[in-house]
């Protein structure tokens, strides 16, 4: 593959738009953070040659406190078209989710409120809970090529710091009992009852929460679904044993009754990590039922809300991209739908 986007930006920035917003717009260059981050699969590392379908070419996102950006976002829109090339090293100026090719001037509040539904850092353990976890990549991803005032540095910091730890207990014990109780144990009664939709729908959500939890027990960020395998077999310790029971298990052509063995596999092997850790005590083997499954997870999501502070024990952490999806719907409704349809690659018949 060619060389990454994210590359002839940096160099598109640092030689033409670093120095043009010096000379024009210097309070701008003295107080905004610029780079690649966010939306994107350039952004997380992940573009390949069909990523370039929509939403492809040389990007620089511009995040600015919320009075500088009031003072000189539209000009910055109006002008800098005036004064760029409109090609870099034959790469066109891109236009995404946020105004503006080529640069995309936005408020450091404004993007933290559509990642993580907060306008400024997490402070307590509810607000942490309330972030949807795929979000916070979009904090930490890609690259920061000049931020003078250090602000976006430090709240990339604290989140590359991951979860307070009554935070990461708690979301451990949200998955134990998904993947268990929505997963395992519905599978395993799809089956019984002969019901291939339930079947599908059970197996999908339990192996995703399986590698999740995978995630969180290796103390890494999950991404969203798509890029979820790909960032899956870099984990540090979970990826070697979980890795061939992923593998065979989401093949279509394994039964159900050996995708539902595979889960019980892995069940036992997010336990053995989870008393590895000292996160629950270790135990006598345990066994299922023929009726509902081995519902093992479910064994350690019991002792870790009993272990969480009285005040997080009933906090169910956010898992759905509320916040980004607020963000979206506001997108679209601003596009011609002509404009939304070329965007998603349909075109007349």
């Amino acid at each position: 593959m060619s060389e990454s986007i994210v590359a002839v930006s940096r160099r598109f920035f640092q030689q033409i738009v670093l120095p043009l917003l010096n000379r024009e717009f210097p309070e701008v260059a003295h107080q905004a953070a610029f780079g690649v981050f966010g939306l994107g699969s350039e952004a997380y590392g992940r573009d390949d040659l069909l990523s370039r379908d929509h939403h492809w070419g040389l990007r620089i996102d511009a995040l600015m406190p919320e009075p500088v950006y009031c003072a000189h976002a539209d000009r910055l829109r109006c002008t800098l078209p005036l004064l760029l090339p409109s090609q870099f090293e034959g790469n066109s100026l891109r236009e995404g989710h946020v105004a503006g090719a080529g640069l995309a001037p936005e408020s450091l509040p404004a993007f933290l409120r559509r990642s993580i539904g907060l306008t400024r850092p997490p402070t307590t353990d509810v607000e942490w809970l309330r972030i949807p976890e795929e979000d916070i990549v979009h904090i930490i991803n890609g690259e920061v090529w000049h931020d003078p005032d250090g602000e976006f540095t430090r709240i990339r910091t604290l989140f590359q710091g991951y979860y307070p730890d009554p935070v990461w207990k708690r979301r451990i014990a949200h998955w134990c009992r998904y993947y268990s109780g929505m997963g395992v144990y519905a599978l395993r009664r799809a089956i019984l009852r002969n019901n291939e939709l339930y079947a599908v729908t059970a197996f999908g959500k339990a192996i995703r929460w399986g590698v999740q939890l995978a995630f969180l027990l290796d103390r890494t960020y999950f991404p969203y679904d798509k890029w979820l395998l790909a960032a899956f077999a870099g984990l540090p310790r979970l990826a070697e044993p979980l890795g061939p029971v992923v593998a065979e298990a989401v093949r279509l052509s394994t039964s159900w009754e050996r995708k539902l063995e595979l889960l019980d596999r892995m069940s036992e092997v997010l336990d053995d990590a989870l008393v590895a850790d000292g996160l629950i005590q270790p135990h006598p083997p345990l066994v299922g039922s023929r009726t509902s499954g081995y519902r093992l997870l479910e064994h350690a999501y019991g002792e870790l809300i009993q272990g969480l502070p009285a005040d997080l024990r009933t906090v169910v952490p956010t898992w759905d991209q509320i916040p980004l999806e607020e963000f979206h719907s506001g997108y679209v409704a601003g596009l011609e739908l002509t404009r939304w349809d070329e965007l998603l690659c349909l075109s007349p018949r």
